[in-house]
Parts: structure tokens; sequence; C-alpha cells
């Protein structure tokens, strides 16, 4: 059959991937949206769109009865399901063909079969694919030690634990059983051997219904957050040619024993030692596909929708693959604050481009980050002859990036793609683990100090040299500099910039000689060095892009204003969300103990616990299920007592393993909430994760 017009049950960047393919194709398309996403850009993309009414992705994008309608309703003959959501659901795809509609993914019955991770393990088994053994959880001993809890049904570190201490596996069991039921309705847990140091190495397959399987090739996926991927690349670096073909046999061998057709990944765990050992196959398109398709010189996408047409791939043996790339996710997140997400406007979003680079996104700038969704913003991706150009190309495209609204992870990941162990290719699954505190450390001052000189003088600029103050802390004395107050974001220090205006010059009084200052860029000269800066203003906030870095500062009230005060005890919400439960028995007049979880909140799809900043009595609770609550919305009021102590409000919660010794160098957290016990556990071997799921 061939398919004219397409569905893409999906949203953000894979529904544009899928629709630029499209379009390429000659196929029409019909994008879904819900009310959350009607301005997005994948809405604005397609040549249809049909509305799933409500916001949240069980009411929308997590509707498969709703999605097979639209794409009737649409008069569509194909349904792509990009990854995350229904992708991997067995339901859904048998619904779509149910509804004569071209299911653009593997038989429902390969699907059925990789579904259950304790299931695809005896079917791998059966294979020959090699596996680390289960272990009898009721025979468990301390030789057993460290174990690794993971949910059968699961996926991005839900329902993960590793046990290192004998006597912590009931509770931990009792813990990974209870998120594994909540995040998957399946309570099955199973226990594996815990790999310490391990690489994450996953082999891409396609396959099509003549019998022919093409591996093609590795890509390494070690660098997770939270048991989800941050960069990636191909081929996977440092490993032997003995090992890519075992790699390459046994994922061909896992497709061949399922009868697999479409695009699909076969995820191993690689230990110190070199041994690969099965962890799961997704049975969809993966986030990290473009490496591969940079390095082969495919189009994936195109792939699919051959094979779901019945067509055969192009040859028996899949193209040589060519050069090095690189994929760097680009998430609007504090990695320096637990990896809170962030949501607002993104006011500003520009990549360079740049031969060799690739930018997949569904944002553009003047599109708003909102609660609902996962935090991703875009693939940056780079593609080079070698290891050491890609990681170089990739690395400075994001440096140069002009990225205003939402903190990100750009800063970490530019550093991380500079750190030695990484550009060394010595990589395994907790490379964040050991240095996030480097990693995220604040820039030298001077860097900082330099750019919000040029923030005061472009700001200067905007205005006659007798004319009212109009950002900021200005002030205008008779015999003295002018000066402009700016903090550093988030949470930085303050700074003071002092400057004069001499005849046909601005002065700044810390000596730097500027050659140019115009209100969107400053040209200053230190130490015998030129520095350019690009500066943007919206609002109170200043964004200044350099050379050297990009910062963001607030201008500060020369005054303070009364109503921003808050009273000591107040609970403010860290983020946009929704209240979803409270703790038991929490009304006025409550007592609370310090470190208690009081209220959870839900954004992008993580739960967050707000805990109680001390012991104390609750005088005042503003919070209630179902309540959608904006940045910095008190929550609650708690009354210390004081003669308790006093923790932080971001410790362990109950079931949560203790932490590792903390680096020197990691900043200590502010009163952010606790991320729900998936996402305080270290990082794990299988960080196979639910993208966008």
């Amino acid at each position: 059959m061939t398919i004219s017009t397409l569905l893409v049950a999906n949203r953000g960047e894979i529904a544009c991937r899928v629709l630029r393919t499209c379009r390429a194709l000659g196929i029409a398309t019909v994008a879904v949206y819900s009310d959350a996403d009607a301005g997005a850009l994948h809405v604005r993309e397609a040549d249809t769109a049909v509305r799933l009414p409500g916001s949240a992705p069980g009411d929308t994008y997590l509707r498969g009865d709703l999605v097979v309608a639209a794409a009737l309703a649409a008069g569509a003959d194909a349904v792509h399901p990009g990854y995350g959501f229904l992708s991997e659901n067995a339901g859904f795809a048998q619904a779509v063909r149910d509804a004569g509609l071209v299911w653009v993914g593997p038989p429902v019955e390969a699907i059925e079969l990789m579904a259950s991770k304790t299931r695809a393990k005896e079917l791998m088994a059966a294979a020959g694919v090699p596996l680390l053994a289960p272990v009898d959880l009721a025979a468990a001993t301390a030789e057993d030690l460290p174990l690794l809890l993971k949910a059968a049904a699961g996926g991005g570190g839900r329902g993960m634990r590793i046990v290192r201490e004998l006597g912590d596996l009931p509770g931990e069991l009792t813990a990974a059983t209870a998120e594994a039921t909540a995040a998957f309705g399946d309570g099955e847990v199973f226990a594996e051997p815990y790999v310490e140091r391990g690489r994450h190495v996953e082999v891409q397959v396609m396959a099509d219904d003549r019998g022919t399987v093409w591996a093609l090739g590795t890509r390494d996926c070690s660098l997770q957050r939270r048991h989800q991927k941050v960069v990636e690349e191909a081929p996977a670096p440092g490993l032997g040619d003995a090992l890519r073909a075992r790699l390459h046999d046994a994922a061909v061998a896992a497709a061949r024993a399922v009868d697999y057709r479409g695009a699909g990944t076969v995820e191993f765990l690689v230990s110190a030692e070199g041994r690969p050992y099965f962890l799961e196959m997704n049975t969809r398109l993966q986030v990290e596909h473009p490496v591969t398709e940079a390095v082969f010189g495919l189009d994936l996408v195109a792939l699919q929708l051959r094979v779901a047409e019945g067509g055969p791939l192009p040859s028996a043996d899949p193209p040589t693959p060519h050069g090095h790339a690189v994929e760097a996710r680009l998430y609007a997140e504090d990695p320096a604050r637990d990896w809170r997400p962030q949501t607002g406007a993104l006011l500003t979003f520009e990549v360079p481009e740049e031969p060799g680079l690739r930018v997949d996104t569904g944002y553009t700038g003047g599109d708003t980050v909102g609660v609902h969704y996962d935090p991703m913003l875009a693939k940056v991706v780079a593609h080079a002859p070698t290891r050491t150009e890609a990681v170089r190309l990739l690395a400075r495209a994001l440096e140069r990036a002009r990225i205003h609204g939402p903190v990100t992870n750009r800063d970490l990941l530019v550093r991380s793609l500079r750190h030695p162990d990484f550009t060394g290719a010595r990589l395994d699954t907790g490379f964040f683990e050991r240095h996030l505190g480097a990693l995220t450390a604040p820039d030298p001052a001077e860097a900082v100090r330099l750019a919000a000189t040029a923030a005061a003088l472009a700001q200067a600029a905007t205005r006659p040299a007798t004319g009212p103050a109009r950002f900021g802390a200005w002030r205008n004395l008779a015999s003295g500099p002018q000066v402009r107050s700016y903090r550093a974001e988030p949470g930085g220090a303050a700074y003071e910039i002092a400057y004069r205006r001499g005849r046909a010059a601005l002065l700044p009084e810390s000596g730097e000689r500027v050659l140019a200052a115009a209100p969107d860029r400053v040209t200053l000269e230190t130490g015998g060095v030129t520095l350019h800066f690009a500066v943007s203003v919206h609002g109170s906030r200043v964004y200044v892009d350099g050379a050297r870095g990009a910062y963001t500062f607030t201008a500060l009230p020369r005054f303070t204003d009364p109503a921003e005060r808050t009273e000591p005890g107040s609970l403010l919400a860290p983020m946009p969300g929704t209240v979803v439960r409270l703790a038991d028995g929490l009304v006025p007049g409550a007592a609370v103990e310090a470190g208690q979880p009081l209220i959870w909140l839900e954004a992008m799809k993580m739960e967050h616990r707000v805990l109680a900043p001390a012991s104390g009595t609750l005088t005042a609770l503003h919070a209630a299920p179902g309540r959608q609550v904006e940045v910095g919305a008190l929550l609650a009021v708690v009354v210390t007592d004081p003669a308790a102590p006093t923790p932080s409000t971001t410790g362990p919660g109950p079931g949560a393993p203790a932490p590792s010794t903390p680096d020197p160098s990691t900043p200590s957290p502010s009163s952010a909430p606790e991320h729900a016990a998936p996402d305080r556990t270290p990082p794990q071997q299988a960080a196979a994760p639910e993208e966008n799921a």
C-alpha cells in the first residue's frame, strides 16, 4: 500500500522530524495537538491538525481512541507514533490496524514480546543473546550484592533501585514495587547484578519483511541524568572489532527472534572488562537516531515508511559508515538544582548554521515551554570525519547558541563535551554523579563582571545622557559615577557596575576601554584583548552573549518592593505545576517534622516533593489536589519550633538511598523540592528511558 496522508501521533521535536521526511517524500501530514500545544511548531508545520481536548498527556496524546478517531476524521491512511507516548503500546498499534490504517512500526506481536523485560530476557536467552543472570530475590545473599532492582514493565528509571546492603533489600523492594505500580500499572520487579561503571551501548536495527536485518553500527549513550540520556554518539568509541561484531550479531539475533520489522534498538550494558549484556529492545525509533543517520547517510524515518508500505530495504547489507557523530540534548532544566525543569517564554533560540551541524527541535523563538511535557528543547548533532572534530564542533556550536528565556543545560553540555574523561572516551553511566559539581560550578567572577559591564553600557546607550533612568538601580550623581546593579541568574551574586560619561564615550570605573557601545552590542578592550558582547533586554532580564560564554542578569531595583517580602516559613512553589497530593492529615494546626514531604507537585511529567523546612506547626495551607500554581505561589506556612533542628529541605525522603559523598565543589542545594524517589537514586546501568513518554 502507498501512504498518501500520515498522522503523527506525537508532538514536539519528533513530530517535526517525521513531518520533515514526509514533506520530502510528498506525503501529506496530519498533526494532533492538546490545548497546551495549540500554537506549537508541529501544529504550524503540518498540513492538517486535529485537536485533542485537554492538556494533560493522559487526556490527549495517551488516548489511543482519540488519536485513531483523529486519523480517520482527517482522512489519513497511516499513523507514525514517534517515540514515547503510545509508540510501544501494542493495544494502540492493534487499534490502528483494526481501523484499516497503516501502522508505521513493528509487528504488534514483537511489541508485546518485548514489552516485559522479564519475558524479553527469556526470549533473548533462547536466542543466545548474552544476559546478566537474574537473581532470586527470595534467596539473595551478601555475595549477590550489589543488586539492581528493575520494573519489568519499566523505563526511564522508574522502579529502579541499587541495593548495596542486604538489610536494605526489603524496603527497597517495597519502594520499587510501589513505584512500578504507580508508573506502569504493573508492580512486577526483578533483580540482576549491578555492574559498576558500565557503559550503555546500543545497536540500531532495521528490518523488512523479506528477512533482511541491518545492524547499523553502535551508539554510546552513557552520559545520563535521572536515568535518561543526555549525550549520545556513533560509533561507540573504544570498542574492539570483536566486541562490535558480537554486539551486531546479538542485535540481529534479537530482531530475528521476534520476527522484527522496521526500526528498533537493542540496548546493552558493557562492563568495564568489555563484556556485553542485553538490557532491552526498544520497539520504536530512538531519540538519538540522528547520529546513526549522519554516520550511515540514511533517513531512518523514510526507511520506516518504506517498510510499512511493504517495500524491501535497499540492499542486503547496510551502507558503509563514514565519520563520527555526537548528539547533545538541550533541556530547559537547571542541572545545578537537582535538574529542576524550567518553564516560560523561549524569547530567543538560535543555533549557528554550520556545515556538519543539525538541529532537531519543536521550538522557535517566541514559543513557550510549558509544564505538561518533556523539557527537551532540541537535539544538536555534529558530524565530522573524526570524533575529536565532531566533539569540538558540537561544543562550539552550543557555546555560540543564543538561548534566552528558561534556564537550560547548555553550559553543562559544553563543559561535558570538553571534559577530559569525555574527550578521552572514558565513558560510563556514573559520569554526572562524579563530575556534576565541577560541571555546574559558577563561572569566574571576573568573566561575569565583564558581561555585567557590557549590560550596563548597552543599557546606558539606550537613553540620552540627561534622560531619566530606565533600568535597574541607576542613579546619576553630580560628582560621582552612574551605577547599575545586576544579579547573575539563576540565583548568583550581585554586581554593581559604575561608569562615567566622557565627552565621546562611556568610561567604566573598572578600567576597561569601551571601543563601541550600542543598545544591542558592546565591544570592550581589557588586558589588550578585544571582546564583543551581544545584549538583549526583556523586561528586567538582560541577556549577554559573548565569545567566552552566555550570561543572564536581573536588573536590580534600588529599593526592595515590600510586596515581594515573604514571611519566614513560607513554602513557595519552585516551578509552575499541578498539586497532585498532600501529606496525610495535612491541615492547619498539624505538627510537621523537618524534612517531611508535605506537598507533591507534578511538572513536566516529573513529580517533586516540597518538604517541611523545619519541625513546627502548619499555620496556613493554600495548596489543594488539582490546583495549578505558578512559580512563587504560596503553598503553605510552617511556624518553626525554636528548639528543633532545621536541616536542608532537599534531603532524601523515606526509602531513598543514602547519597554518595558529595563533591567538595558541588554548591549546597537551595530550598528546592526533592524529586520523588526515582530521581534521587544514583545513575543506573540500565538507563533506557521512555523518551518523552
